[in-house]
């Protein structure tokens, strides 16, 4: 039986700072919060809510995860409500808030703005998203996601579609699967693909992936199939988005392709990338993956906290 890791105190900012153990320890315990709550594990407990950018999925999830295992929650859910729109510091706001609370989730536009926030907190930070950077979290509960549909992580085969270059999902979530040997197939078009820096890591780790330019031409091979908006937030140029705004739609119809077990996840939300007729076939997961972020949320927060 490994031994078990001790997480208490630990802020967590990129996938990077996990190690495969770490990962495989917190999708248990998340697997067994799942399956029996813990509604008590926090009492007394408060944490920091700091979204500097508009979330749906990731803060509501983190606040329902922190109250129903018993803590409380405090926090904004955009920069203009904090006195940054004074002109307070990143730090000194962070430096402030962990003051209140003992733990601070926070989401902020600039990359590198969580590992800043670490700086100013003697509390943990868990990051819920720095720019076109890391989302750890997000690609936690998508492992957990694949692990629960796909009852393996060793081994399988995932293709990432759409915005590669700014999605930090998918960084995030290629550097997590080198852990577990997956063939990747990353379907993007050539000003969009995944960046080289990640690229090269995958080699150096030896990592077999390829790049695409179509869905239909890897639907078949795959086991996962992780659709991603283009986030028209992320380009500096509005008119290089008009070109690739549509240019990957999933429907139903190109479904029949695919293995029987190939699921589709998203990391949401969708704009145009999945009509919701794909919705009503076996293979669409991407509510449940939503719905996984919060027991896998919870894992985190207990296990920072030293009560898990």
């Amino acid at each position: 039986m490994p031994k078990k890791i001790n997480f208490q105190g630990k802020s967590l900012v990129s996938i990077t700072d996990l190690s495969k153990l770490d990962i495989i320890q917190v999708l248990k315990i998340a697997d067994e919060l799942k399956k029996e709550p813990q509604p008590h594990l926090l009492d007394g407990y408060v944490m920091g809510s700091c979204f500097f950018e508009p979330s749906t999925r990731t803060r509501l999830s983190f606040e329902t995860a922190m109250q129903r295992l018993g803590g409380r929650v405090i926090g904004f859910a955009e920069a203009g409500t904090t006195s940054g729109k004074k002109g307070e510091t990143l730090y000194d706001t962070i430096k402030m808030v962990s003051g209140y609370t003992d733990v601070v989730v926070m989401r902020h536009p600039l990359e590198g703005a969580a590992r800043r926030a670490t700086e100013a907190s003697d509390k943990p930070i868990l990051n819920g998203g720095d720019g076109a950077n890391q989302h750890p979290t997000q690609t936690l509960l998508d492992l957990f996601t694949i692990k629960e549909c796909q009852k393996k992580l060793q081994g399988i085969t995932v293709a990432m579609v759409g915005d590669l270059k700014y999605g930090r999902t998918v960084h995030s979530l290629a550097e997590a699967l080198r852990h577990f040997g997956a063939r990747l197939y990353f379907v993007a078009p050539e000003s969009l693909q995944m960046p080289n820096s990640i690229c090269e890591e995958l080699k150096t780790q030896g990592i077999k992936f390829s790049l695409h330019e179509n869905i239909d031409s890897i639907i078949n091979k795959v086991d996962i199939l992780y659709m991603t908006r283009i986030q028209a937030e992320r380009f500096p140029d509005k008119m290089e988005y008009e070109k690739v705004k549509n240019i990957y739609v999933l429907t139903p119809r190109m479904l029949d392709k695919a293995k029987p077990n190939m699921r589709v996840m998203h990391p949401l939300p969708r704009v145009n990338e999945i009509e919701t007729g794909v919705d009503n076939t076996p293979h669409a997961y991407y509510f449940e993956q939503a719905k996984n972020g919060l027991y896998v949320r919870q894992a985190l927060l207990g296990l920072v906290l030293g009560k898990l």
